[in-house]
């Protein structure tokens, strides 16, 4: 039997560390082995403390999370860390700030004393801690990461995020995929990621820089609303390129990066020459809006085998049954590899699936997709 995912649980307010403790305990799987209540106490206990998990507030007095961050990291490096706040503009930017620096995830904290809200909030947390730990491997699917869901089918979604399998298999080509293609040229690029995406996203875009590319790019990160527009402005400032929050129908342009806002499906559509994005709040897919399936399939109707597809680090199997359709269109799919990934979830589901023309370490993905578009 595995042993418990051991959890330190940090937040300047005694009463919020008490509510976290007591629902994460209630889980077999997880034990809550230290709190504290800035994260210069947090350093001091890790010392003497091995951790798996760190849930780490954003603010706090003495040492607040931005500052303890790279300390917690540099004293334990095996440890992940989940920053917790309250959804404000303010706190997203300094969450995804955070990400960039090395934190794996984060949650926002319940805004109200719902009981439904607070229930799919713990079950949301606890997900992710049993994602994150080293020790233990979901099965491949969707993850709840949409409010979109109602409270109580989103917490059984959740659940079955994580315990069950797929309800059905992902198509395989009717061929093999081509090995290290490259279409000449590819005339879009497309990503989609979740846990630990925001870090690979600006790891991958940093070698843009200085790159004159004429290539659309579509981006599905799951991620809510706050933080997706956040989310593009790092985008911009790593890739020296325009990313932003895709516009219901606004024209494609090449060089532009479409980042699909939270609580959205972002797809695209065809009209005689010109490409048009498209937003919409279609049921979830994957537990997931937005899903980068409905991305993915749109993509493959309008460009046909002229796309590459970079599936990256997250929970799930979201992307998967969209690559499909990209390989049937003659379009080709490659997948981060599971040494750099916070999570193997996604691009396992699409190499497990035969779809992937290669699969890399996160720092050879860009150097890939930049010699299939030039």
């Amino acid at each position: 039997m595995p042993h418990k995912i051991r959890v330190m649980v940090v937040d300047d307010s005694a009463v919020v560390r008490g509510l976290f403790t007591r629902a994460l305990s209630e889980d077999p799987m997880i034990e809550v082995v230290a709190s504290a209540g800035n994260g210069e106490m947090a350093l001091t206990q890790l010392k003497n403390t091995r951790v798996d998990v760190v849930l780490l507030d954003v603010e706090m007095p003495v040492m607040d999370g931005i500052t303890a961050l790279p300390e917690i990291l540099r004293l334990s490096p095996h440890t992940r860390v989940i920053m917790a706040s309250t959804l404000t503009s303010r706190n997203a930017e300094i969450s995804v700030r955070a990400m960039e620096m090395g934190a794996s995830d984060y949650v926002a904290k319940p805004s109200t004393r719902d009981a439904g809200e607070v229930s799919v909030f713990y079950e949301t947390l606890i997900q992710k801690i049993k994602a994150l730990a080293p020790h233990i491997t979901p099965a491949p699917r969707g993850e709840g990461s949409s409010p979109a869901v109602p409270a109580r089918s989103q917490a059984a979604a959740l659940s079955a995020a994580v315990t069950s399998p797929l309800a059905s298999p992902i198509p395989q080509p009717a061929t093999p995929v081509r090995q290290l293609s490259y279409p000449n040229p590819a005339q879009a690029l497309a990503i989609a990621s979740s846990t630990g995406g925001p870090q690979a996203l600006l790891t991958v875009f940093r070698e843009f820089k200085g790159t004159a590319l004429r290539t659309p790019i579509f981006i599905t990160q799951h991620m809510p609303a706050n933080f997706t527009a956040i989310l593009a402005d790092h985008i911009t400032k790593a890739s020296g390129m325009d990313c932003h929050e895709a516009q219901h129908d606004e024209a494609v342009v090449p060089g532009k990066i479409y980042l699909a806002p939270g609580d959205y499906h972002m797809t695209v559509k065809r009209e005689g020459s010109q490409i048009k994005l498209q937003l919409d709040q279609n049921p979830p897919e994957n537990f997931c809006r937005p899903s980068a399936d409905p991305m993915l399939r749109s993509l493959a109707r309008a460009y046909g085998e002229k796309i590459i597809v970079a599936v990256l680090t997250g929970l799930g199997a979201d992307g998967a049954r969209g690559a499909s359709e990209i390989v049937a269109s003659g379009g080709s799919v490659i997948a981060q590899d599971e040494a750099t990934s916070v999570v193997y979830g996604m691009p396992k589901a699409v190499a497990d699936a035969k779809l992937t023309s290669a699969i890399f370490p996160l720092n050879r993905i860009a150097p890939y997709l930049l010699k299939a578009v030039t």
